[in-house]
Order: structure tokens, then sequence, then C-alpha cells
């Protein structure tokens, strides 16, 4: 079950993210696994797998790393501030917020159909750079926090607020990714919080499975991706609030 949660995770992740939806449940499952074992073991897969995407997306897309570079360094600090909070704070206090969270994005880009079709930059300069850094920042402290979601979060971001097409959103996304992948990786492996061999095993998983996925939705291009997007946010809010409801329960 955890290589092939990792495999199909890591090719929705180097779609469109949203792969921990899949990986996190998963590993929640393995007898005697604590949440916090299983939040750091999920990151260290997850490293492996946005990696091989990054790369692929790199060679293939050659996102502008004038944005996507400071971006991803202060959402890697983000991410290790979350991780280091996720160890004291319940998840279910944060869920609802990102179930309303996800039902925004989901109607926002089901209502415009154009949306992320073709760049269309909103802001220019130290604007442009100053959003796109405090939106690494935001989501890559969630990353370190909770984790599920966030390369779907950065993409809707990049697309939505800053103006880049579904391609180069997703190719961006995962630059910014894998720095909140290592970010909580920092905290989670020296504290011993990680199961090692079970994270390199899902790490080879989801190699696989990035690879595939980045390859496919190059080729595709941003109208598949955009139809993804939809799906998993779809079933991230399915997921995340059957949790919520059974938290209240």
């Amino acid at each position: 079950m955890v290589v092939l949660a990792g495999l199909a995770a890591g090719w929705i992740d180097a779609v469109v993210g949203g792969g921990g939806l899949l990986q996190l449940p998963v590993l929640l499952m393995v007898p005697g696994i604590t949440p916090v074992q299983a939040l750091a073991t999920n990151k260290m897969g997850s490293v492996f797998g946005t990696t091989t995407s990054t790369v692929t997306y790199y060679r293939r897309v050659h996102p502008d790393l004038r944005t996507a570079v400071p971006m991803a360094a202060v959402a890697l600090a983000g991410s290790f501030g979350g991780a280091i909070v996720a160890t004291l704070l319940p998840a279910a206090v944060i869920k609802p917020v990102i179930v309303l969270a996800l039902v925004g994005v989901a109607a926002f880009t089901a209502a415009r159909p154009r949306l992320g079709r073709d760049t269309g930059l909103r802001y220019a300069g130290r604007r442009h750079l100053a959003t796109a850094v405090a939106i690494g920042l935001v989501i890559g402290f969630y990353d370190g926090l909770l984790g599920p979601g966030t390369g779907t979060f950065l993409v809707i971001a990049l697309v939505a607020v800053l103006g880049y097409d579904f391609l180069q959103g997703s190719a961006k996304a995962k630059i910014v990714n894998l720095a909140t992948n290592l970010g909580a990786i920092a905290f989670f492996l020296p504290s011993g919080h990680v199961l090692l061999g079970l994270g390199l095993l899902l790490g080879a998983a989801n190699m696989v499975g990035g690879y595939v996925g980045a390859r496919m939705a190059v080729r595709r291009g941003a109208g598949f991706i955009r139809v993804v997007f939809l799906v998993v946010v779809s079933v991230l809010i399915l997921r995340l609030g059957h949790d919520v409801v059974r938290d209240w329960a």
C-alpha cells in the first residue's frame, strides 16, 4: 500500500500537487506509527519525488528562477518553522480553515475557464517578487505544519495571484515545494521522527511517479493540468472535510 500510494502521490504532486492526500492517510495506517512520524516520513518520501519532477520541469519548461529561487528560500524557512509548530499544535485546529480555503479555490477556478491558459503577469519588479516571497512564506509554513495540498495551493497562488499559466505555475511550484519539503526534513530528520527505511521506500516510488507525471504534464499542457487541478482540489475537500466532521463528532 505504501508503494502504490507513493507512485500515485508522486504523479499527482508532479502534475498539480496534493499527493500528501494519498500518502499521509496510508502512512497513518502503518502499525505503531505516530502522527508526527507519519508526517515526517511523508516529507522524506516527497523530497525524492519533488526533486525528480523539479529537474524534469526545469529541463523542459525552463521556469524563471528569479522568482522561484527567492520564493523557495523563504518557503524553506517557513516550512522549518511550521514543522516545529506541528509537534505542538493539533491538526484539527487548522483543517476547517483549509477546507474553506479549498472550496473557495475550487469555485474561483471553475468559474474562470480561461484562468491559467496563458501567462499574463499581474505585477512587475519588486512588487512581483515581494508577492511571490509572501506566498512562499505562508504556504511554506503550512507545509511544515500540516502538508496535504501544499503543491495545489502553490499552483493556484502562482496562477491566480501572480498570473502564470498552469504549466509555468506547476514548474515553479515544484521548485518551491522541494524547498518546503527540505525545510521540514531539516527539523524532522535530526529530531528522530523519520522512519528512514519506510521513507526511502516511499521516496523510490515517488521518484517514478514524479517523473511520469512531470513528463505527462509538460506534454499535455496547461489545459490538462487545470482539469487535474480541479479533480485534486475536489478530492482534497472531501477528504479533509470528512476529517473535520469526524473530529467534531
